[in-house]
This record gives structure tokens, C-alpha cells and sequence, in this order.
């Protein structure tokens, strides 16, 4: 097990899924995405590093996934202690940091950051939640084509049908073709928490408010399991937000999302190798 001292602190491998979740709890609203993965299908595929001070006390932490290059790396807590475990722990060559402007700064100082994307994480509950009815349909298996046509995926690449059979979708059509839906990112009903994603309109159909009634549906359905619904947002993308507001969403907090890519050693000259290989992971639609 790879492990980091210094006099302030130390880092270390941790696969203990009731510390990660202490620490997680923190901030669990920062932390929705991280819970999904937590106990997600693919927890197996999912890397985790915690740093310490010298009294033991958890400091920060990050999370990082393996596969295809670049995959997510999530990082939360004290900034030196982050940099701790990118340093010895969690090092990816290359990955796609959904942060804070204060944790880029500790990635920066082993990693080349490409220009941020800020976005939103905005949250409601079922206090707050305020319904917008429409004419929105359940998705199920069987619409998996039409949901890989709307959001433009080649079949060979898109998503597959447990997306959906595993997930919540609700869409919106216009004389049988499908042209608006949204869905969920991640579920976690132990921790009480759910993220939404996927939320589109098709650009013949925007301006009539399908996006806030999917995202409505999907909500409503949610907060019948967990407590806290979340979901990303463009910060500058002023109408989708204003409907999210509408629906009950609040702003908890600002992040940023970007690609990375490891300083030392010669790996940078294998770059314009890594940029032909390189898949490109989805956004959030703006």
C-alpha cells in the first residue's frame, strides 16, 4: 500500500467504505456524485486516497476511477492534504478534475490544467421542491435508441439500455419522435442522495419549457427514494439555471471541471500519442 509522510501529514490507499463515507458526509451535497460511486455498479473500478494529520484526523481525500483515459478525479477537503495524495496515492497521467478553484491550485503543482469549465451544483430537497407539470413520458428500455438519437451517440457508443433500466428517465415527445429528456447520474439511497443529468432539448424544440418538465419529472420521482436531488449546471448558462431555481434548486456551491495531465518524468513527449488515443469525456449538455 503506497503511503506519503511528512511532519504535517501522510496519505494512503483506502478502500474502507465507512471512512470514505464519514469523510464524504462532510459536505455530502459536494460529495453527490462521490456517494454514486461509492456504492455504484462500478465501485470495483473506483480508486480512493485519504490524508491525515499527525493526530489521525482525516483531512482530504480524492477519488479517481480506472479505465480509458481520461476518467474522473474528484477532490474534496484540505488542499495540502490533496496534493499529499496526488503526489503518492491517487496519480493518474492524465484525468478529467472536478474540483474547486482552491484544490486546482494543489493539482497544479504536479499537474498542467487545461482551461476550467465552471459550473454550478445546485440541490433541492422535498421541502423546497417545486413541481412544473407537462406532458412528459417515463422512459424505459425500449427508448434507448430514440435517447441515443437525441443526444446525438453513435448505437456502437452510446448508452446502453441498463442506463436506463438502472436510472430514472423522463422525455417529452412531439408526434412520436422524442425531443426533450433528462435522467439520473447516480442513486444512492443509503445516503440519501441523488444526482440528475443528462438534461436536453433538442434545438428545434427549445423555448417551451420541456427541459424544466423532464427535470421536474425525474426530480419528483427521486425525492420519493432520497432526500437531496443535485445536479451540475454551466454557470453562465443563465436560462437553465433560472430553471432549475423555478423547480426549487438552490446554489450550494461552485466547481470546476478540466482536463489534467501529469508533469514529471518523459511522459510528456508520448503527448501527441495520448491526444490521438484520447476519448473525450462527456459534459454536462450546456
Amino acid at each position: 500500500m503506497a503511503v506519503a509522510t511528512s511532519t504535517r501529514m501522510r496519505a494512503r490507499a483506502v478502500t474502507d467504505r465507512g471512512e470514505i463515507a464519514a469523510f464524504l458526509r462532510t459536505d455530502r451535497l459536494f460529495a453527490a456524485y462521490a456517494f454514486g460511486d461509492l456504492d455504484g455498479p462500478n465501485r470495483r473500478r473506483v480508486a480512493w486516497g485519504m490524508s491525515y494529520d499527525e493526530n489521525g484526523r482525516a483531512t482530504a481525500l480524492a477519488m479517481h476511477h480506472e479505465g480509458l483515459v481520461p476518467q474522473p478525479l474528484f477532490l474534496m477537503g484540505d488542499p495540502d492534504g490533496c496534493r499529499q495524495i496526488l503526489d503518492s496515492v491517487i496519480k493518474p497521467r492524465d484525468a478529467y478534475l472536478m474540483a474547486t478553484e482552491d484544490l486546482d491550485a494543489a493539482a497544479a503543482q504536479l499537474y498542467e490544467l487545461e482551461a476550467p469549465v465552471s459550473m454550478l451544483r445546485m440541490v433541492v430537497d422535498r421541502r423546497t421542491f417545486t413541481p412544473f407539470a407537462g406532458p412528459t413520458v417515463q422512459l424505459t428500455a425500449l427508448d434507448i435508441d430514440d435517447l441515443n438519437r437525441l443526444y446525438q451517440l453513435g448505437f456502437r457508443a452510446g448508452f446502453p439500455a441498463s442506463v436506463v433500466e438502472g436510472g430514472t428517465y423522463h422525455g417529452v415527445r412531439v408526434r412520436g419522435r422524442l425531443v426533450s429528456a433528462a435522467g439520473t447520474h447516480a442513486v444512492n439511497q443509503a445516503e440519501g442522495l441523488a444526482v440528475v443529468g443528462n438534461v436536453l432539448t433538442h434545438t428545434d424544440y427549445r423555448g417551451h419549457d420541456f427541459a424544466k418538465m423532464v427535470t421536474s419529472a425525474v426530480t419528483a420521482d427521486l425525492l420519493e427514494r432520497v432526500h437531496d436531488v443535485a445536479l451540475n449546471v454551466h454557470a453562465d448558462n443563465i436560462p437553465a439555471v433560472a430553471a432549475y431555481a423555478r423547480l426549487g434548486y438552490c446554489i450550494h456551491c461552485r466547481l470546476t471541471e478540466r482536463l489534467i495531465h501529469r508533469r514529471q518524468g518523459g511522459w510528456g513527449l508520448m503527448r501527441p500519442i495520448r491526444e490521438a488515443m484520447r476519448f473525450p469525456w462527456p459534459r454536462e449538455p450546456r
